[in-house]
């Protein structure tokens, strides 16, 4: 899947973070940062990634907790997996890289990352593109019972430990399937190949729960901060979501980006909810005209 592309690893405040890297270094446009979602890797970009580094710097890289990064312990309130840390470590992958300025096309838990990377960070992000998400508080306080039952992991993962990681860790293959392998039989093999690999490495089901905890926790807290303070992401959003999805179904995704953001536009898709896999043409012209003059 990766012709072309370095492997490569940057350690931050002890954590090790997976990472990729391809396209010209020296093409005058901007890089790009893609982020992976639930419960995935970075291999879900095969099928845009090769295309978007013919223009550019592309890169790619594993959030913690999640593919060949570190699962560090949780701590107190899960604020090892806050959103506000992730953004962290993306932010220090970049200037690892000599990067200081960059965009960001990201998806689900990745997209929630991107969210706060582009508050707490507005001077290294350009711009950002968001797949099939809308924001993490909005969602919360606008939860229906339709949304609780097709989003039961929101539920599920956030419970005391160590019910859900004692049941994931029981057959982490079979919650992997149950979660992803029912939306449909688009995955490619060898990405399949690797989100089942990666799910059963040791310490991923606390790292998953801890990662929705925190979303539940604090990340609400951090999203109420910026709410009640008037803050909202000031670089041009693209937001994208499936058709065919849930949260198209239970929300309205544009409007509540336009609430928490200052230049949004997006639409809906002829997809379900792994956007990227699914309709890799038409992120591929998305991003082409979002971020093309950057």
């Amino acid at each position: 899947m990766w012709t072309g592309f370095q492997t490569l690893t940057v350690q931050r405040d002890g954590v090790t973070l997976h990472a990729r890297q391809g396209g010209p270094i020296d093409s005058g446009r901007l890089p790009l940062l893609l982020l992976h979602g639930h419960p995935q890797t970075m291999a879900m970009w095969h099928r845009v990634a090769p295309a978007l580094a013919q223009g550019r710097r592309v890169v790619l890289m594993d959030l913690r907790g999640y593919g060949d990064s570190d699962r560090p312990p949780a701590g107190e309130a899960s604020a090892a997996y806050a959103k506000r840390e992730m953004a962290l470590d993306a932010v220090a992958l970049m200037k690892s890289l000599g990067h200081d300025r960059f965009a960001v096309l990201a998806h689900d838990r990745g997209a929630r990352v991107a969210h706060r990377l582009a508050l707490d960070h507005p001077q290294a992000v350009a711009r950002a593109m968001l797949l099939d998400i809308a924001p993490t508080l909005a969602m919360y306080e606008n939860t229906t019972e339709a949304f609780a039952r097709a989003y039961w992991h929101w539920f599920f993962l956030i419970q005391p430990a160590p019910l859900p990681e004692r049941l994931i860790t029981a057959d982490p293959i079979a919650y992997l399937r149950d979660g992803m392998g029912r939306r449909g039989d688009f995955f490619a093999p060898e990405a399949w190949a690797e989100y089942e690999r990666c799910v059963v490495k040791p310490g991923t089901a606390a790292a998953v729960c801890a990662d929705y905890r925190a979303s539940a926790g604090i990340d609400l807290a951090h999203d109420r901060a910026d709410r009640d303070a008037g803050r909202r992401v000031k670089q041009p959003l693209r937001v994208l979501w499936g058709a065919k999805g849930v949260v198209g179904s239970c929300f309205e995704p544009l409007k509540l980006w336009q609430a928490a953001a200052e230049n949004v536009t997006g639409r809906a898709v002829d997809s379900g909810h792994y956007i990227a896999e699914e309709v890799p043409e038409v992120v591929l012209a998305e991003a082409a005209e979002f971020f093309g003059d950057l």
